[in-house]
């Protein structure tokens, strides 16, 4: 007697083989999760535009702390020139620390702000921070100087008159000063990134899937 016929099976499918393109599934391999979702290219451009623009706003802020705290440096005038009344006087590099000292402690704080808006970070982001920090303090040495003394020192000498002392225009004598800012806004802004910042899930591995 004939066996009865049975159907047969479907071949079980190769767990190896990549699944044809176009198939249900996207084409991804047994054990692999797609990646979560995040921001695209374009809004990380867009965050790194906006902060961008905003730390370099604040440029302004720091252009009238350097003109208010900064030491003035006193001059004066006789027939033939304009001298520093002070000679051994220290105003004027003290002027440059000043700017120092403010566009480090605004890059810091600018660096805290960013972190916390978007604490993920990115590189567009990281540019964006620096980008600004650098246009912020160009933006504050214009200001300050706009807000000081006028820089036409020989009008000004013979406005007040012949042995009188004037404040000399605000000057930024090491011009590295301006990148204080986005030096201390990168560090401080990769550190917090580095420490605080959420990590990535562990790659899921294929075995993982393996039944023990």
């Amino acid at each position: 007697m004939n066996a009865p016929l049975t159907p047969p099976h479907p071949s079980s499918p190769d767990p190896w083989q990549q699944p044809e393109e176009g198939a249900q599934g996207g084409g991804s391999w047994p054990g692999q999760h797609p990646a979560p979702d995040g921001p695209g290219t374009r809004a990380e451009l867009v965050q790194a535009a906006l902060v961008l623009v905003a730390t370099a706003a604040f440029g302004l802020l720091l252009g009238a702390l350097w003109m208010w705290l900064s030491p003035k440096v006193p001059l004066t005038s006789d027939s033939t020139a304009v001298l520093l009344k002070d000679v051994e006087g220290e105003e004027a590099i003290g002027g440059d620390g000043t700017f120092v000292l403010l566009a480090l402690a605004f890059g810091v704080v600018s660096a805290v702000a960013v972190f916390l808006w978007r604490r993920r970070g990115g590189v567009p982001l990281v540019f964006g921070l620096a980008l600004g920090g650098l246009a912020a303090s160009f933006v504050a040495w214009k200001f300050g100087q706009a807000l000081g003394p006028t820089t036409n020192v020989v009008a000004h000498a013979k406005q007040v008159g012949q042995g009188h002392t004037f404040d000399a225009p605000l000057e930024l004598g090491v011009k590295g000063a301006l990148l204080a800012w986005p030096v201390a806004a990168m560090l401080v802004h990769l550190g917090l990134t580095a420490f605080f910042g959420p990590r990535d899930p562990e790659p899921h591995s294929l075995w993982d899937d393996t039944p023990h």
